[in-house]
């Protein structure tokens, strides 16, 4: 499956993108949870218009600047709804390099690991305050139908996610300080 595809439907369904557009929202609003290089997507924008699921408009700004502006066709909203509505199963757990780290972590001294652990949780502590940061640009739980809604929710869940790898990161900087006595 193409889910990069899904993806591209579902941005330039929100509202007409240029490329450009599109590959900032993979770098900015999708970042948490999903990512795409520039590379990938102008190859997939372009089959998307062969399959007609988008059409674009050029735009002229400036003297020379051109800038194709896509749009979603009926038939490209009706696929992209049909994927949607389609349920999914559970995906296996990504790849983590740093926990992979960690399982074998008993080859390194406990003061090395110490530091691994409390540099992740620099980096997570800093995610998360990113995070709780674009939540306050809500006032409440946006309308349900809303553009906002959806990123509301994953926003919502990455802040789980970085509240739980941060107690984590501290249970084990707790465990490998303390050793049986941290339990």
């Amino acid at each position: 499956m193409r889910t990069l595809k899904y993806a591209i439907l579902g941005l330039v369904n929100r509202k007409p993108m240029t490329g450009y557009d599109i590959t900032k929202e993979f770098n900015v609003q999708l970042a948490e949870f999903w990512s795409a290089k520039h590379s990938q997507i102008y190859p997939e924008l372009k089959k998307l218009v062969e399959e007609k699921l988008l059409v674009y408009t050029v735009e002229v700004t400036g003297d020379v600047l051109e800038k194709k502006v896509y749009t979603i066709t009926t038939e490209g909203r009706k696929e992209f709804l049909q994927w949607l509505n389609k349920d999914e199963p559970m995906e296996p757990t990504p790849k983590n390099i740093f926990r992979l780290k960690i399982y074998f972590s008993n080859n390194l001294d406990v003061n090395t690991r110490i530091q691994l652990l409390e540099h992740q949780l620099v980096q997570h502590q800093g995610r998360f305050n990113f995070l709780y940061d674009n939540k306050k640009q809500y006032d409440g739980i946006p309308a349900l139908d809303s553009n906002e809604f959806g990123d509301y929710l994953v926003l919502d869940g990455a802040i789980i996610r970085e509240k739980a790898t941060i107690k984590w990161l501290k249970n084990c900087i707790n465990y490998c300080k303390n050793g049986k006595d941290g339990l």
